[in-house]
């Protein structure tokens, strides 16, 4: 027995030698046998190419099959326009709600490596299962006859939605751990790997973007033109490709092991704290429980160190007389060590920061609702060629994928010689640029709009629903704020979540910081509606009627202008206070 305990301390000090030495990660990654990695052959930007690629996939799949979703219900299954609209968002707030399941099941149970390749399985088989529907003839509805379409039959209906729903499902174990997983591939405790790593999150959203482009364009002009099989085929295929890359990097992978459901820690601390209510709290943080050795008692995830605020939760890492003279420390129901508290702890800290990413989605929404109908009152001929209004939004991708590569080489580098940061901005100063380009963003759209109802009035275009003669490319500038914006704030946010997460919840980080993305629509609807309750009380037209040449569409702007400014104010006020998290 002796021996054995020997042979483990002295392999530990092995290992913490080589740590020392910067021939091993520091930040408790393995390898796909779970055996401690070496820097020089895994991880960092060698790893990269088959998770950007994955990315860059899947998105290209998914909205191959999102961007034209409303035109195949409507022309294919025969559905009206308010139930095809009702699907289709029902459908879009699901993918952004399953990334919760997929996220506990990754940091608790799976890892995110096997929590990827499950869900891109049934990712896969979501994507054939529709494009099955849209090619044979038996799950396909009937074409119509003149102006007579008949209605899908249950099992078509079953058949597409079944498809539909498990690509729901996919995307949820997908999204909240691929840009995570790829972030795991730098060392945290490495300051040169620290610097990749903010480079890593850039080019992440600029992988998105490309797929994005590509299914906004190409993909649905197929669908349009050449057929739904094989416009439905050919985002199945490059989900099949997705799936290829990801596996492909597997030797060169660095893995973090999963911590245990962070739910039911989380609930330990707090029920532990409340049992422990009328105890006082030390002056001397020392003399609250944490375990002896280096390691966390949390697998996958390094030690923290004790905060100050939030004292009240410090109740749960109290060790009573009782629990001193018996010696035992194991039920954390009653007893939780330090770094198991400042999990709860950050979680609270941070969602301040978190709720402010909802308006500026509520902003973001405004790109394929308000942006459009605008665009649709507007000169959208450009000689002989006619753009449709929804095409502008092609401009805010062109505006990401310009905007990535100027921040990262050259935004980067001339801030980093004057802030003495790493990344040149810190994620929350990132943010916060993105804050106040969003009200940028939104007082363009409202000037625009201004004109246009000048224009209107002259040429005496008000009683009349019709466009009015100022081209369309004039909403160019406001959908390139809007890309500008979202480069420092999305990404500012994925670094956010990644970095100050506890390190066994960061997956469950990432799908909150989604979900501020169908929140931000449900504001974005609910202000809508007490926008139009309250302008058009007493019989008015209302800032939004039915002809906008009427309406005031520009307040509406305005306000969202203000809401901005004021979110942007609260949100400074809260990055001031946020305290950074501290782990050894």
């Amino acid at each position: 027995m002796g021996s054995v305990d020997e042979e483990r301390s002295l392999l530990e000090a092995e290992l913490d030698q080589a740590e020392s030495n910067g021939l091993y990660t520091g930040d408790g990654s393995v390898d796909f046998n779970g055996n401690p990695v070496l820097k020089q052959s895994t991880g960092n930007w060698r790893a990269c190419p088959f998770i950007l690629g994955n990315e860059c996939c899947e998105r290209l799949a998914y909205y191959g099959i999102a961007a034209n979703l409303v035109s195949y219900l409507t022309k294919k299954l025969h559905e009206g326009n308010v139930s095809a609209a009702r699907n289709v968002t029902t459908w879009q707030g699901t993918c952004y709600l399953t990334p919760l399941i997929g996220a506990v099941l990754a940091d608790a149970y799976w890892g995110r490596y096997w929590t990827i390749a499950a869900f891109s399985t049934i990712y896969f088989f979501g994507m054939c299962t529709l494009t099955l529907s849209a090619s044979i003839p038996a799950l396909k509805p009937a074409e119509c006859v003149g102006s007579i379409c008949p209605s899908a039959t249950p099992a078509q209906y079953a058949v597409f939605f079944v498809g539909l729903y498990l690509i729901a499902l996919g995307t949820g174990g997908i999204k909240p751990c691929v840009s995570s997983f790829g972030a795991d591939q730098f060392d945290d405790t490495d300051p040169n790997e620290r610097v990749k790593k903010g480079s890593f999150f850039n080019w992440f959203y600029f992988s998105i973007n490309i797929g994005a482009l590509v299914s906004s364009s190409l993909l649905v002009w197929i669908q349009d033109n050449a057929g739904w099989g094989i416009g439905f085929g050919i985002p199945a295929l490059f989900m099949g490709l997705a799936i290829g890359s990801f596996f492909s990097g597997t030797a060169l992978y660095r893995f973090q092991r999963p911590g245990g459901s962070p739910l039911t820690r989380m609930c330990q601390v707090l029920v532990a704290a409340f049992h422990k209510r009328s105890l006082k709290v030390p002056e001397d943080s020392t003399l609250l429980y944490e375990t002896g050795d280096k390691h966390s008692a949390i697998e996958g995830s390094r030690k923290l160190e004790h905060s100050e605020e939030l004292k009240c939760l410090d109740k749960a890492a109290i060790v009573t007389d009782v629990e001193t003279k018996s010696g035992d420390f194991s039920n954390p129901w009653r007893l939780c060590t330090v770094t198991q508290v400042e999990e709860l702890k950050i979680l609270i800290r941070m969602f301040p920061i978190w709720a402010t990413g909802i308006v500026f989605s509520a902003v973001y929404a405004q790109m394929s609702t308000m942006f459009v109908e605008q665009g649709m009152m507007m000169d959208t001929k450009i000689g002989s060629f006619t753009i449709p209004p929804a095409s502008l939004s092609t401009f805010d991708v062109i505006s990401v994928i310009f905007w990535v590569p100027i921040y990262d080489r050259i935004i980067v580098p001339i801030a980093r010689k004057f802030t003495r940061k790493e990344r040149g901005f810190s994620e929350l100063q990132r943010m916060g640029i993105g804050l106040f380009i969003s009200v940028l963003c939104m007082s363009a759209a409202a000037v625009v709009e201004i004109r246009r109802l000048q224009l209107a009035k002259e040429l005496d275009l008000v009683d009349k629903q019709v466009a009015v003669p100022i081209s369309i490319l004039w909403q160019i500038p406001q959908y390139f704020l809007l890309g500008a914006a979202e480069v420092c704030t999305f990404i500012g946010q994925l670094e956010f979540f990644y970095d100050q997460s506890p390190d066994a919840m960061r997956s469950l980080c990432s799908a909150l910081s989604l979900l501020t993305t169908s929140l931000g629509n449900y504001l974005s609807s609910f202000i809508l509606t007490l926008v139009t309750y309250f302008t058009t009380k007493g019989g008015q037209i209302g800032w939004i009627s039915d002809n906008l040449n009427e309406g005031h569409l520009d307040y509406f702007f305005w306000l969202l202008a203000g809401l901005s400014f004021l979110n942007m104010l609260v949100y400074t006020l809260c990055a001031s206070r946020y305290k950074q998290k501290k782990a050894s």
